[in-house]
């Protein structure tokens, strides 16, 4: 197998960690009516059953570092595959809401773990010049498996079968168990070994099958960034002087993440559709044109981002975050638009997000930490993006229901106009550059 072909096959096997991210967060989205039904639950109570694995998703992607500098970006990979498993089977036994809960408290830590862990060991073994779309290969397998979360619950409701939401929780033990025997066969990653091992050997033949071209160069710069004077890592020192802007960039864009609503709109979208007068079967079925959207301007997003660069991407999707946040809110307000443009209006909101933040977040985060505190970087990138999903799909049932969906999505039309800011004030580029090279810059910027 020669170089390229190796490079992309381990990405690829890293990457399936998305694809479980992406179907465990969706799937819900079709059990969740089904479980507020069957156990009798209040809207607080229902929120929190959805947003529980959010909740280990926070756990998961705040710690998730630290196994992966302790143990190695390998091991931690495989780990995840098994939470995902144990997660997917368990909940759709559970006999209890409470055991419910636990179970999927479990599958959110596999799904924050393996958003740290997954798109840094694939930053940390590929070249620098396809860095970005390998790095984005965790999002596609993210929106490929939301749409076929959304696909199989679509099949397993129109089946009718019995107690239908059992079996769209546990599809996803099958490819968790694919996943979990398919990390068997990746290499350590060969920064975490010249870092955390001083094995520069094994690195060395881990780069020559990943990166021929620049190996000699990345054993080269690893090495000296090893040998620098070294602060002492751990969470504290990302908020140090030499590290305080980095860390804030990673802060940012993980909030304006979340604060977009995506997280809204992918676990609540048959409601929402439902909230604006379209049929419950109609309902679940625009969640499919929502996946298929999603996964083919997750696509678009993956050629241009080493083409045109993270900011340009980000600055495409902001503006059309704005645009349909306001579109979406004016056709509940009972104005001109009727309520059927909704579903239009939501592609748009998903291709704008496909494009701009959902391609970019990962690779962004995975980019911007040297390699002695890459972990703990990406775990409070993760971690912020995580807390305020949580939240958000926690509270959205209640403010729903409350507040009324055109001041929900007002909000976050609003909060994507300070995105749009943001990223044309603050934001770098590291298209085309060695994670060293970006150090550097990064260095220079802390100073």
């Amino acid at each position: 197998m020669n170089s390229k072909k190796y490079v992309i096959f381990l990405s690829i096997v890293a990457a399936l960690g998305g694809f479980l991210f992406g179907f465990d967060t969706a799937v819900i989205s079709g059990a969740e009516r089904f479980i507020q039904e069957k156990w009798q639950l209040s809207d607080w109570t229902h929120g929190m059953a959805v947003a529980i694995a959010l909740y280990g998703t926070v756990i998961g992607a705040l710690f998730g570092g630290i196994p992966a500098d302790k143990y190695g970006r390998k091991k931690s990979l495989l780990w995840i595959g098994l939470l995902y498993f144990v997660s997917a089977l368990g909940s759709a036994l559970a006999p209890d809401v409470i055991t419910f809960m636990i179970l999927r408290f479990i599958g959110g830590l596999g799904v924050g773990a393996s958003s740290v862990v997954a798109p840094m060991y694939i930053s940390e073994i590929a070249p620098a010049k396809n860095r970005g779309v390998l790095v984005a290969l965790f999002q596609f397998n993210i929106v490929f498996g939301i749409l076929m979360a959304y696909f199989s619950n679509y099949l397993i409701e129109t089946a009718n079968l019995n107690e239908s939401w059992r079996w769209m929780m546990g599809m996803e033990a099958i490819p968790a168990l694919i996943y979990t025997i398919l990390t068997i066969r990746v290499p350590k990653s060969p920064r975490w070994l010249i870092a955390h091992q001083n094995n520069v050997q094994e690195a060395t033949e881990i780069l020559t099958k990943t990166d021929p071209e620049g190996v000699d160069e990345a054993i080269r710069l690893a090495i000296e960034e090893r040998n620098r004077e070294k602060i002492k890592v751990g969470f504290s020192a990302l908020f140090k002087h030499g590290h305080i802007k980095t860390t804030m960039l990673a802060i940012m864009i993980a909030m304006f993440n979340q604060l977009s609503g995506i997280n809204a709109i992918i676990y609540f979208a048959p409601r929402v559709f439902e909230m604006a007068g379209i049929d419950a079967e109609s309902a679940l079925l625009s969640t499919i044109g929502i996946g298929a959207v999603n996964m083919v301007a997750t696509m678009l997003g993956l050629y241009l981002i080493d083409r045109i660069g993270r900011k340009k991407l980000m600055l495409i999707g902001s503006i059309g975050y704005i645009i349909s946040l306001i579109l979406i809110a004016y056709s509940f307000s009972g104005g001109a638009i009727p309520p059927s443009y909704l579903p239009i209006f939501v592609f748009i909101f998903i291709a704008s997000h496909a494009v701009g933040q959902g391609s970019v977040i990962w690779v962004f985060i995975a980019e911007v930490f040297p390699n002695e505190t890459r972990a703990y970087g990406q775990s409070i990138g993760c971690f912020t993006h995580w807390i305020l999903a949580a939240i958000i799909a926690n509270i959205f049932p209640f403010f729903a229901n409350t507040f009324g969906a055109v001041s929900i999505f007002g909000f976050f039309a609003l909060m994507m106009g300070l995105q749009l800011i943001w990223v044309l004030t603050k934001m770098p580029e590291t298209k085309g550059r060695s994670l060293e090279e970006i150090q550097q810059d990064m260095i220079t910027s802390n100073a």
